[in-house]
């Protein structure tokens, strides 16, 4: 990608993001509508990273801190651009907003059943810890 620009998302975005998971991300989340995203970006305006190159939206990252804990969400690079660094330039924009905020360590939520992502993970560093599982209640 000749020209990426990382940038964080705005209210504008929010039909093109959903649009943009629906087609690059895995799986789904509850808060994959409208309203969720609008709640992260009115709640964290710089949270939602977005790249964006040659005039599209190329891939996101959702870099939360929550004053304990850096978390990372929705990595996705679009299928047609995908082995072209545009993961990692989102991993770094994503690690330094953590480092400036005084995060200490990042949490990334990657679907078991998606092997792919386990080697783009594999590939910036992190590593996973068995001995933890997720324990959720939709509310």
């Amino acid at each position: 990608m000749s020209d990426l620009h990382i940038r964080c998302a705005d209210l504008t975005d929010i039909e093109a993001v959903l649009q943009f998971w629906r087609e690059a991300a895995e799986g789904t989340s509850i808060s994959d509508d409208y309203d969720g995203v609008a709640r992260l970006i009115s709640r964290d305006p710089e949270a939602l990273l977005l790249a964006e190159g040659d005039g599209s939206l190329a891939g996101t990252v959702i870099a939360g801190f929550d004053g304990w804990r850096c978390s990372a969400y929705r990595l996705a690079v679009h299928p047609s651009c995908r082995r072209q660094g545009i993961a990692t330039a989102l991993m770094e924009a994503a690690e330094q907003r953590f480092i400036a905020l005084g995060g200490r360590r990042v949490d990334a939520m990657v679907l078991e059943a998606n092997e792919p992502a386990h080697h783009t993970w594999a590939a910036a560093d992190y590593h996973r810890e068995d001995h933890w599982r997720r324990w959720v209640k939709p509310l």
